[in-house]
């Protein structure tokens, strides 16, 4: 990531709205955006194939569920917020992830700029690639700040996304435990 043309971007913005960048408020804006920015779009920077490569073996293929993981990312089309919770179920081959894995797979699509259709259906993919389960299924609900801060301003409204792959894609009983495990 360049942190020099992050802050000279911010001086500019800055300037673009009319703000005086040299009045002390402002001073250290463009240098702590920067680090910010470092921090929530890092996603770039890992490959989810690594976090989800540590499993153990399994004798079942029971469903996992792993639900209300809170995330925040950006939106590509206004760079502002977006956040809410991840939920993800899988029927495992063989091999299971340690839960934690499922959580920091969310944040590594989360911390890239997104649209959460793109993001839900990144997470079940490299879930499918790295694990091979028999299938995977994952809901991810938002509320986006480009339509409750800016725009129509409709705070509290969600958005819900859903990725289904392999047995849940067509099995409405799978589909069916999950959204009642989800209520649980």
């Amino acid at each position: 990531m360049d942190q020099d043309k992050i802050r000279e971007g911010v001086k500019l913005l800055l300037e673009g709205i009319g703000e005086d960048i040299t009045r002390e408020g402002l001073l250290d804006t463009p240098d702590r955006i920067a680090r910010m920015y470092e921090e929530v779009c890092g996603g770039y920077e890992q490959d989810p194939a690594e976090v989800l490569s540590k499993v153990f073996s399994v004798d079942n293929s029971e469903m996992v569920m792993e639900k209300d993981i809170t995330f925040y990312s950006m939106c590509e089309h206004h760079m502002m917020p977006f956040f809410g919770k991840a939920h993800i179920a899988y029927i495992p081959k063989d091999k299971v992830v340690g839960i934690s894995k499922l959580a920091r797979t969310v944040e590594i699509y989360a911390r890239r700029l997104q649209i959460q259709e793109r993001m839900t259906g990144q997470i079940a993919d490299a879930i499918m690639d790295c694990l091979e389960p028999s299938g995977v299924m994952v809901v991810l609900e938002a509320e986006h700040l480009c339509m409750t801060m800016r725009g129509v301003k409709k705070p509290g409204s969600k958005t819900l996304t859903v990725a289904t792959r392999g047995v849940f894609e067509e099995n409405e009983s799978l589909k069916r435990q999950f959204y009642d495990m989800l209520k649980a």
